[in-house]
């Protein structure tokens, strides 16, 4: 058989069952097998036809001669699959299905029919990664139709099942060694087990302005590193009162701390400008002290000024009180240097108020200090219907050494004015 005449006798077949002429498309498919020799079009479409009448079977040795003779062609893997599928033949739709996969490794419906496959035999593990990889391929589709959105909630569920068992049986392995030890000496170990888990994110620093390389990325500090805190928590009763008579006395001594300059583009913050959903009263700003603002509330810049607080020249340190409003939240955002801590020292904390840096969430507690990393991202909320107030000042972070902290300190002397400098302000928030 010809070329040419190939293509004729293929056509009358296709029109004849396109016609619903079965058997005469039947016998014309044999006569193209018998005219042109093992072809993997007839050879097909005689598998198909034999699946449409019910003999899979019949189907499998069909597709089987197909793939005999073009291996190369996936949809010939996946009907074989089907065939083995219909017929019961767990094994024989596996290979079939790992056969269309070794063509093409991101063949959709046959990562697909291989997690169904798992899934009915009652493997999940297996399941949820093939269900994985589904649902990583699925999010490169242009379109998803509502049938196959409905599929990848399925998958979502499985795998969630999946990540669920994995993480019980963990917890449970891991049930001994967290009986016998603090949480603070496993923090570092439960947040490297808990990314593996999917349960948290792992967060970098990211710097605005002076970036210091090769320090931990720790989101709340070791208590260890400042022996000083309980001595700052000792003096919360009295620093709280000095607020609140202020507070109290001077209802316009706090200031906005979200004060961006005309022609800004709106951002994040556009909401809290000029506002005193945030507001603060600062000690010091940018190395600078505020002598009025001490004057008011003398035992507080006293207990501060007895701190080792940051001191680069023109920049740090910082202190100030920090007020938020019933219902406010300040968004997700990271700070400019990581060559200082920040403290929080909870005064007035109702019910509902949490500060979030990184992968983990506190509540603040009145009198209880936390010294963390700012440039890690973080977020405030106060949730309750009575304002919170805390005092918040800069330190060195802890890893820098004392011969690197002189070198700072010269290097923002040297840079102060001039043209070129860093230029950037170590402003705080929370």
């Amino acid at each position: 058989m010809t070329g040419e005449q190939f293509q004729r006798a293929w056509a009358g077949a296709i029109e004849a069952r396109r016609s619903g002429r079965r058997d005469e498309a039947v016998r014309l498919f044999h006569a193209i097998l018998a005219g042109a020799g093992e072809h993997p079009l007839p050879l097909n479409a005689l598998g198909m036809d034999a699946l449409a009448q019910g003999d899979p079977r019949a189907a499998t040795d069909w597709f089987t001669r197909a793939i005999a003779v073009d291996a190369r062609a996936p949809d010939l893997w996946m009907n074989l699959a089907r065939a083995c599928r219909e017929q019961g033949d767990d094994a024989g739709e596996q290979r079939a299905l790992d056969g269309a996969l070794a063509i093409d490794q991101r063949h959709f419906m046959a990562l697909v029919r291989l997690a169904e496959l798992h899934e009915r035999r009652g493997e999940l593990p297996a399941a949820a990664e093939r269900w994985g990889h589904v649902l990583a391929l699925a999010a490169t589709l242009d379109e998803r139709t509502p049938a196959i959105e409905l599929m990848l909630d399925h998958a979502r569920d499985v795998v969630a099942r999946r990540h669920a068992d994995f993480a019980a049986q963990v917890d449970a392995a891991l049930a001994s060694q967290r009986a016998a030890s603090d949480a603070a000496r496993r923090r570092r170990v439960e947040a490297c087990i808990d990314h593996a888990l999917g349960r948290r994110e792992i967060y970098a620093n990211h710097c605005a302005g002076l970036h210091f390389p090769f320090l931990p990325a720790d989101e709340f500090f070791d208590r260890q590193h400042f022996p000083w805190l309980e001595r700052l928590e000792a003096e919360t009763a009295a620093i709280r009162a000095e607020l609140t008579q202020v507070l109290a006395e001077d209802a316009a001594a706090l200031r906005p701390y979200v004060t961006m300059k005309p022609g800004t583009p709106a951002n994040k913050w556009s909401p809290l400008d000029g506002s005193l959903v945030w507001g603060a009263m600062h000690l010091w700003k940018d190395g600078r002290r505020d002598g009025a603002v001490c004057a008011r509330v003398p035992h507080t810049a006293a207990v501060v000024d007895a701190l080792p607080l940051s001191d680069l020249p023109g920049r740090t340190p910082t202190v100030f009180f920090s007020i938020l409003q019933p219902g406010a939240h300040l968004p997700a955002h990271t700070g400019v240097s990581n060559v200082r801590s920040i403290v929080h020292l909870p005064l007035i904390v109702p019910d509902g108020c949490t500060f979030r840096v990184g992968g983990e969430t506190r509540a603040w507690e009145e009198g209880r200090a936390w010294v963390f990393d700012d440039t890690i991202e973080h977020e405030a909320w106060n949730r309750s219907d009575r304002m919170r107030a805390i005092l918040i000042l800069d330190v060195w972070n802890p890893h820098i050494a004392d011969h690197e902290r002189e070198m700072l300190r010269t290097f923002y002397a040297a840079s102060a004015g001039a043209d070129g400098g860093p230029g950037d302000r170590l402003q705080i928030g929370e």
